[in-house]
């Protein structure tokens, strides 16, 4: 066994994926560093922004499904490094479920959810970050406070599709990390 109770021995337990998935300006970028700190875990990026970073836009409808591929990428990049380097836990700052919303939202195109939704019983526990933060214009892909309602409404269908367990996060960055960390300790095998 290790001797550090945040790392795993490598041959005894497999890393857990956790999600943060909000609508934007939820503070899923913020939450998902300090739980990856709090609990020495991996945390996994949002590719969406590097897409947005790299091509100065939001994507095109026919871009959408690249962008969940993307992100399923990246998550399973993290879980093996967690695995060699006997992490617990790998923190994903969103989830292909989320592009899923996002493509039935702005583009009508409703063909992510079934690849979505399949892709989602990987994660070992769900947050959901509710949008009860003020909303702040931070890029290309920030849609406004009506948009973040409308995805958040949908993103709470989606989940319950699912049927697959999740927990709500609100309030400030204080009581959002304490029940954060709540969820994650309560998922430890």
């Amino acid at each position: 066994m290790c001797s550090d109770p945040n790392r795993l021995d490598p041959i005894a337990m497999e890393p857990r994926l956790i999600c943060l998935i909000g609508a934007e300006c939820t503070g899923k970028t913020t939450l998902v560093q300090a739980l990856a700190q709090h609990l020495q875990g991996l945390w996994v990026p949002e590719y969406l922004r590097r897409f947005t970073s790299r091509h100065g836009r939001t994507p095109d409808r026919e871009e959408q499904l690249r962008i969940l591929q993307e992100q399923v990428r990246l998550e399973t990049e993290a879980l093996q490094a967690a695995r060699q380097q006997g992490f617990r836990w790998v923190f994903c700052d969103t989830a292909p479920l989320l592009t899923a919303v996002y493509s039935d939202c702005v583009f009508a195109d409703t063909s992510l959810y079934a690849p979505a939704h399949t892709l989602h019983a990987r994660y070992a526990l769900t947050l959901l970050l509710e949008p009860d933060i003020p909303w702040v214009a931070d890029g290309v892909q920030r849609d406004g406070v009506e948009a973040r309602a409308r995805v958040h409404a949908a993103l709470e269908t989606a989940l319950k599709q699912t049927g697959l367990p999740y927990t709500r996060i609100a309030g400030g960055t204080a009581q959002r990390v304490s029940t954060a960390v709540d969820a994650v300790l309560s998922v430890t095998p």
